[in-house]
Formats: C-alpha cells, structure tokens, sequence
C-alpha cells in the first residue's frame, strides 16, 4: 500500500495465532443479512484516466460475475468484539503490540509513541494501539461501536469470515457492487465529489496532514451507515476504511484477468484493499474513486482499514436460463 494510505508492517511477524479449527467454541453468524446481486456483466476499471499509473487501474475491461451476497456495510466494533469474546482471538496487532495511528488521533502517552513511518510521518507507531484502542491506549471501540472495526489485518479478517460463515469478496466482486448499477461513474453516486455542495463520504477535508476541517466533522472513522447507501444499498464504499479484498494484488491484474469470475494472481506479496479512507484527500491520494486499488502485506494492520464480507449465491437452474 502506498505509505499515504497506509503502512506496511516492517518487524518479524509474531508466533502465528491458533486456527480457528483446531479450537472448541460456538461458530457464529454474521448478524446482518447480506443483499443478494445478481452479477452479470460490468465494465471494470477507471473511465476517466485518472488513477495512478503504477495502481493498474486500466484498461477498462468487461467482466461476467455469478451471483453472490454482500455486506450493506463493513464489519463494526461491535460485530468483531461478538467474534472475539466468543473464540478468545488475537489479532495481529495485538500480538505485535503495536498499530499506525493518524498523528492527531494518537490518545495515549508520549511513552506509547514508538516513532514515525519513514515517508509517511503521519502515521506514528503506537503501543496498544489495536482493533479495541484504535487511537491508542487511551481509546475504546465502545466509545465507537457502530463504526467500522480497524487495524484488523488480511489474516485477521480471514479469521472472522471463518467464524460467521462467510468470505471475503474479491476484487471483482467489490467493486461490482461498489458501483451501485452505475456504469463507468467516478463514485458510487456519479461523477461529482459533493452533489450541491452536500459530503457523501468520509475523507480528508483541510490542510493534509496538519488540520482537519470542522466542516469534515470527523478526524478518523465515522459510523458505517453515516452517507446514503449506493444503488445497491451499499454504505461507504468511497473513504472511511479501506477494505480488505480476497485477491492477491498485483499492477498488471487487469492486462491478464479472465472475463469471468476473476480471482486475482495466483500469489503475489500484497492482498488488495479498495474503497480509499478518512485520510485520502485529493491533494496526494486519490484512491477514493470507486475505481481506486492498492494493496497491502496481508499481515499490515492500521487505523485506516478494515473490511466487509460476501458470500456465494445458489445458482438455479432460471438463473442459467
């Protein structure tokens, strides 16, 4: 991931947690019922140009996607903590003992400050900081319930999806549903950032990175169900947090990829995450268009990324024709 949009996780990876599988506890249920699309076909990929060149965001290019079910929003606070009390899990962050956090939402002691990301001195490691403390020690998740849960890495997310039953989508189908049933649109509700004047999303408004606007009414995350839904009743697929997707990421992803049901590389060193965060700002990061791709070290975990899930559909035989 880009060091504006994130930070990588640079230390020796700590003892692996557990498998879920090999534990006796109660599988949970995602709490939600997911809304059901029907796929079809779509076109994939930045109309305007605009993306970065390096991200692979073009060509455009038509993709035929199977039915399938998505979260209206990402994973909360409060549907992690329901996962965490019932298997005891760790995440990776607090195994590692510490999290990147945005510079002006550190809450803890100078001590827990362990130094900045090199290129990005934003973002400051911190000590506690993690899903619970996601601006540091001095922080709660229950301060903020129904926003969604952080610093949760790939394998941390995969964990969860293994508990409630669910996946996590891919690339493909993420920004299928992103886009609402818009086709070729820079957002998920057309080409214009603020329709009449009015925010429809979660970035950075003000002096990137020293002073947040007032009017932005946020520093960090905001509730999931702050904005109106997209035309498939999707919150928040542009800013907020960026989403942990299950493909491997790789630039050259769209110059290779099968027109139907593309799954990503094979292998790859990053795990994609879309849909940009509080801290984009179109100044040097303007990865909240619904087109926008990055990617991440799956073992990375932040104060900016979380992740929503999916799940196949039954396909019946009127479904096939």
């Amino acid at each position: 991931m880009s060091a504006c949009c994130g930070s990588a996780r640079q230390e020796r990876p700590p003892a692996p947690e557990p498998s879920l599988e090999k534990r006796d506890y109660k599988r949970g249920t995602y709490p939600e019922a997911l809304l059901p699309l029907a796929g079809g076909v779509f076109e994939m990929g930045d109309a305007f140009d605009e993306g970065y060149e390096a991200d692979g965001e073009s060509p455009v290019h038509e993709v035929e996607l199977s039915p399938f079910a998505v979260a209206a929003t990402p994973v909360t606070n409060a549907m992690f903590a329901t996962f965490v009390q019932a298997t005891g899990y760790r995440t990776g962050a607090e195994r590692y003992g510490s999290s990147a956090v945005f510079h002006l939402a550190v809450r803890g002691r100078p001590e827990d400050i362990l130094g900045a990301v090199p290129g990005a001195e934003w973002w400051l490691v911190v000590r506690g900081a993690d899903w619970a403390h996601p601006d540091g020690p001095g922080s709660s998740w229950r301060e903020r319930h129904d926003h969604p849960v952080v610093h949760v890495s790939w394998h941390d997310a995969q964990a969860y999806c293994a508990w409630a039953g669910v996946r996590l989508p891919t690339e493909a189908e993420w920004e299928y549903a992103a886009r609402g049933g818009l086709t070729g649109k820079r957002y998920p509700w057309g080409d214009e950032l603020e329709p009449e004047g009015v925010p429809r999303c979660a970035i950075f408004r003000g002096t990137f990175p020293e002073r947040s606007s007032p009017r932005a009414g946020h520093l960090t995350t905001t509730p999931v169900r702050s904005f109106p839904p997209n035309g498939y009743e999707l919150h928040q697929t542009s800013g907020n947090v960026w989403e942990w997707c299950a493909d491997w990421y790789s630039p050259v992803t769209y110059r290779q990829s099968p027109r139907r049901d593309p799954r990503g590389p094979s292998r790859g060193r990053d795990r994609v995450t879309r849909g940009g965060s509080y801290l984009c700002h179109h100044s040097y990061c303007n990865r909240y268009r619904v087109a926008a791709r990055t990617g991440n070290t799956p073992e990375s975990a932040t104060a900016n990324c979380g992740f929503r899930v999916a799940a196949d559909l039954a396909v019946t035989p009127e479904d096939q024709g």
